[in-house]
């Protein structure tokens, strides 16, 4: 039994030191409030540990035998690494496809647009024409404001212009649009009364005024956020969540 638990142990250690580095990096660069709230992040998550920290050496407890020959032992032992990282590289590649990386108003409302909504083209074209806001490995979520400019055709693609990073700005360029959709806590329809209240008392207690327009919506996953904005400079002040 000690032999099992030792193997156990050196197992659970490894894998969860792996899946620890390589979330948080995520977690660090792209996925840090509201990134983890708005995106699936905790979903994907929790599969990954319940693979890769829990089934994986649990599998391994159960077939460590020391009366088993150590090549039939090992072969077995590669079976479970190779299905956890075969895993852990799905489950990667599933939260690096979406990432946020805007956090962008286009109407009413800020959408989080994540790396796998921007088709290959539109981010070629960005770093053609608007290099500044353009997709990049490396960049990190940013708040934009997207908007088409004035004579510009309708997009004929399908594609929302919040998927279409050549036509983003930076969000104080929003200006009377964005200000025009302001509202007040108690104005914003999409969140319940025990909601506004809950919101209202943590915008006090970040000293923010709950007596005038200057909020938006941004949708998550389980409920929206509340994003406070400086009416006059336009510059975030707090997103705050509602439950």
């Amino acid at each position: 039994m000690r032999f099992r638990l030792k193997a156990f142990a050196i197992h659970i250690g490894a894998s969860a030191c792996a899946l620890a580095v390589l979330l948080g990096i995520l977690y660090l660069g792209w996925y840090r409030w509201p990134g983890w709230y708005v995106t699936n992040f905790l979903h994907v998550m929790s599969i990954l540990v319940g693979v890769d920290v829990t089934m994986g050496p649990l599998f391994t407890l159960l077939i460590a035998n020391p009366r088993k020959p150590r090549r039939d032992l090992a072969r077995d032992v590669g079976v479970i690494v190779t299905l956890q990282v075969v895993a852990l590289a799905y489950g990667i590649v599933t939260l690096w496809g979406g990432r946020p990386l805007y956090y962008a108003y286009s109407q009413r409302e800020m959408e989080t647009v994540a790396a796998s909504q921007v088709p290959a083209s539109e981010a070629e074209l960005a770093r053609q024409r608007n290099p500044d806001f353009a997709p990049h490995w490396y960049r990190l979520p940013r708040l934009v404001y997207a908007s088409l400019p004035a004579g510009a055709p309708p997009t004929a693609s399908g594609l929302d212009v919040t998927q279409m990073p050549r036509y983003f700005k930076s969000l104080s360029q929003g200006g009377s649009a964005l200000r025009a959709d302001l509202k007040k806590v108690d104005d914003q329809f999409i969140f319940t009364p025990a909601e506004k209240r809950l919101l209202k008392e943590r915008m006090v207690q970040r000293g923010l005024a709950v007596d005038q327009p200057d909020t938006l919506f941004m949708i998550g996953r389980d409920r929206p956020v509340l994003v406070v904005l400086d009416p006059k400079s336009l510059r975030l002040q707090a997103i705050i969540r509602a439950n």
